[in-house]
């Protein structure tokens, strides 16, 4: 399936699809992955606040000083946070994986919320259609695709 000829409404339908299964792929040996790497993704705040070292170096290695949807410098606008791309309330088993992670700054992070990526597509086109690319180019495409498995 080519996810990238479809309108956006096509996508809500396919994303809600997927979405609304939840917690249907999750094994024993996902749980203790989550559990294991726990500490870890509850990391808020700018790259100071990182729960370990590990967290500490991977957000300095996958940002700059500006964030990648507003393009504000992240201590103009809250600090730096990592944001799960598809919600982890909604694809826990993807909540560890680092293809589904991304830093942007806190302000951004709590406006995105709980909002599955295409809805948070939709937002960004109706509120900042000037920011829409930026957040298209960000598209988890690969990870999508491998919800549809």
């Amino acid at each position: 399936m080519d996810l990238e000829d479809k309108n956006l409404e096509k996508l809500f339908e396919l994303a809600n699809k997927i979405g609304n299964k939840r917690y249907h792929k999750l094994t024993a040996q996902d749980f203790e992955d989550y559990r294991r790497f726990d500490h870890w993704r509850y990391i808020n705040g700018d790259s100071e606040c990182g729960t370990t070292p590990e967290s500490k170096e991977w957000v300095r290695d996958h940002s700059d000083r500006h964030c990648p949807i507003c393009g504000e410098k992240y201590s103009e606008n809250g600090g730096r946070s990592i944001d799960h791309k598809l919600p982890r309330s909604q694809y826990p088993w993807l909540s560890i994986d680092f293809k589904n992670l991304w830093v942007i700054c806190l302000t951004c992070n709590k406006e995105k919320g709980e909002m599955h990526w295409y809805e948070y597509e939709h937002y960004i086109l109706v509120h900042y259609p000037n920011l829409y690319s930026t957040v298209k180019d960000a598209r988890p495409t690969y990870l999508l695709k491998t919800l549809r498995d």
